[in-house]
């Protein structure tokens, strides 16, 4: 029961987060390192990938699937993590120091957990032998 509500709630943050990389791409095109090419197009794709991995996840039909969205949805948020430390620089270089590190430091700390939640919630880490025979 855990890990189906562990998925549900990444499959909801996940779905969320890529449909406001698709509407609202200013905020993350902000944040993305100067070496990443074609900037506005990976943004589109990450949230197009952030949507695939989500319903991938949160569906019924196939553990194969669920892992499958576990792996990619765990190496997405590797992916992003220079995003997320560069965002950090830009914004404690402001004068007023952006959101600080009340903000930044759970944010860094959060990405090692969202990344070992997608592999649980995709059944990847700690499988059971009920969830190899279909259940989980």
């Amino acid at each position: 029961m855990t890990r189906r509500i562990v998925r549900l709630l990444l499959g909801l943050l996940y779905f969320a987060a890529g449909v406001l990389h698709l509407a609202i791409p200013a905020p993350f095109l902000k944040i993305t390192p100067a070496w990443v090419p074609h900037a506005p197009l990976v943004i589109a794709l990450t949230g197009l990938a952030e949507l695939a991995g989500s319903v991938a996840l949160v569906q019924g039909l196939s553990p194969a699937l669920r892992r499958a969205a576990g792996w990619g949805l765990a190496a997405y948020a590797l992916c992003v993590w220079p995003a997320n430390i560069n965002h950090m620089i830009m914004d404690l270089a402001r004068p007023d120091h952006g959101l600080g590190l009340g903000y930044h430091i759970p944010r860094m700390l959060a990405q090692p957990v969202l990344i070992w939640a997608a592999l649980w919630a995709g059944g990847v880490l700690g499988r059971r032998r009920s969830f190899e025979n279909g259940r989980s």
